[in-house]
């Protein structure tokens, strides 16, 4: 329920109130998984936890992929992935619901690969670290995508608290199965690209500079563009029956008189011995002698 502010139906209290809900809800969430570990590292003194962790390339570690991160080795194991899926779990919930739903398997399934394919033979992993590393990089990486404010925000966030998990994706430590960490990693960065456009930028409320400005810039487009072809003036209608069309029209004009001897004008003239020359006119058809030379 993200409105526009231009929507006639747009009211920043209404707005404020769903986003606190929603902020609860990605809250609560989180709170019921935490809980959901700390029930299950109760109860984890009463059964054998092998068959449930992930056993590198092993038909019976498939299904540690699905339970691993459930199980945690010791009180502080389970205290620094709680914090972190509660601090992680909150602010992608809360920034991207929907891409978080969606995201939430591909990570959990990328946490458990990653150990099933690159672990140590004969080794046990178990733990939620692959999910709080896939959390951190997909909030960081929708950040860099994205780039709205909220966006930005939950990436600064997430990288401030936790910045320090681009570290373990490596070996460095042992005992630590960098593995998973590499696998909800990956995980996270591919659940980022696959899913940024699922949940709608929040809107950005416009300033009266800037709506002036847009109007404008409309006018000066209406001013430029061309007028549509229904809009520009008929100078010549073609009629509905072409063959009953004048092709054209014939103007008659009155014949030209040819001329007479009697409107003839002639001019005649002659040098004189002085070098002066002589000019004679006359009208009507001239007389040999008029053209005849003075010797």
């Amino acid at each position: 329920m993200d409105l526009h502010p231009d929507d006639p139906a747009f009211d920043p209290d209404t707005q404020q109130r769903y986003d606190r809900k929603r902020i609860l809800r990605a809250l609560n969430l989180s709170l019921a998984f935490v809980l959901l570990l700390a029930i299950v590292y109760s109860a984890q003194n009463s059964f054998d936890l092998r068959p449930f962790t992930i056993s590198p390339l092993s038909t019976e570690g498939l299904l540690g992929i699905l339970t691993a991160p459930l199980l945690h080795g010791s009180l502080e194991h389970i205290a620094a992935n709680a914090s972190a899926l509660l601090i992680l779990g909150t602010l992608a919930g809360a920034v991207y619901p929907r891409a978080t739903l969606w995201a939430i398997p591909l990570v959990w399934l990328g946490a458990g690969l990653g150990p099933w394919l690159l672990a140590d033979p004969g080794t046990h992993t178990l733990g939620a670290s692959g999910l709080t590393h896939g959390l951190m990089f997909m909030i960081f990486m929708l950040g860099l995508l994205r780039r709205d404010r909220a966006a930005i925000a939950a990436g600064m966030i997430a990288f401030l608290f936790y910045g320090g998990m681009v570290l373990p994706v490596l070996p460095r430590e042992a005992g630590v199965s960098w593995q998973a960490h590499l696998g909800g990693a990956v995980a996270g960065l591919i659940a980022a690209f696959l899913f940024r456009r699922l949940d709608p930028e929040l809107p950005k409320k416009k300033y009266s500079w800037e709506i002036e400005e847009e109007e404008a810039a409309a006018r000066v487009d209406d001013e430029l563009e061309l007028p549509a072809p229904r809009e520009v003036p008929l100078l010549w209608l073609r009629p509905e029956h072409p063959e009953e069309e004048q092709r054209g029209v014939v103007l008659r004009f009155p014949p030209r008189e040819p001329p007479t001897s009697g409107n003839l004008l002639w001019e005649r003239r002659e040098s004189r011995r002085d070098g002066t020359w002589s000019r004679t006119k006359g009208k009507g058809r001239p007389s040999r002698s008029a053209f005849s030379s003075s010797g």
